[in-house]
């Protein structure tokens, strides 16, 4: 009989967390909340004149939508209250985010399916002025970065002695380099990319390599073992499907 007992208690245990976990409610509601903050192209891209989302990251939730039967609700963010939507539930899953330790102390992290490389931008006409990093680390230097992203405390690692210029969404950091109030900033090569397309006066920092090759993964609930587990699967049978490969090719991204 002691030996019934806990095997009672393991099996009573078990089926109260899948009883209680987010996959189980998102079923049962056919809604699932994914916070996402429309301003990261091309993973996130909010129209204005719409108010529709389109981007890498938005056709990888909508396919996660549709493969569990379920209506997808876009749920408005900024990266500085990223964290705080999961964990006072407003949704029940970020679109993509770069890791990071002190996220991770507040949120959980799916597996990655995605791995970028930080660099900087500059105004094109200023471009002969920087050849590499050690270039913008300099006093007479104005580095904007976001508020609440990841550049913000890197741009604080890699340039200690410039000025730092951070700035509130949905204002961003590339646009105090357009209107000449800053000398660059950093960003994802992904995103890199699309901003020299978009805006001619841009151009990439001719660097020798980028900084900090960071993998990216979507935000969940850290304590929901039975939801991050059923959407880590859905990425590995995604990435082995070639899915992920596909939606790189059609928006020119390269993973790491």
């Amino acid at each position: 009989m002691k030996k019934i007992l806990p095997i009672i208690f393991i099996i009573f245990v078990t089926f109260s967390a899948q009883a209680e976990s987010r996959l189980n409610k998102i079923l049962s509601s056919g809604e699932l909340r994914v916070g996402t903050t429309g301003d990261w192209n091309p993973m996130t891209v909010k129209d204005p004149s719409s108010n529709e989302y389109k981007g890498f990251d938005i056709d990888v939730v909508k396919e996660l939508a549709k493969d569990m039967g379920v209506t997808l609700i876009l749920v408005p963010t900024e990266w500085k209250t990223l964290v705080s939507g999961i964990t006072s539930d407003k949704y029940d899953l970020s679109t993509s985010a770069s890791l990071s330790a002190k996220r991770a102390l507040a949120t959980g992290y799916t597996d990655s399916y995605f791995t970028y490389a930080t660099v900087p931008l500059v105004s094109k006409k200023n471009l002969s002025k920087f050849k590499d990093w050690k270039d913008l680390n300099k006093k007479n230097i104005k580095i904007a970065v976001t508020l609440g992203t990841v550049q913000e405390k890197m741009a604080k690692e890699f340039f200690p002695k410039a000025t730092i210029i951070s700035v509130e969404a949905p204002a961003r950091d590339y646009q105090e380099v357009l209107a000449g109030r800053a000398d660059g900033h950093i960003t994802s090569n992904i995103e890199a990319s699309t901003l020299v397309k978009t805006y001619d006066q841009l151009a990439i920092v001719p660097i020798s390599a980028g900084k900090k090759p960071t993998p990216l993964a979507w935000l969940i609930k850290q304590d929901d073992q039975v939801w991050i587990n059923y959407v880590n699967h859905w990425i590995e049978l995604k990435k082995a499907s070639g899915f992920f490969n596909d939606l790189m090719k059609k928006y020119g991204l390269k993973n790491l």
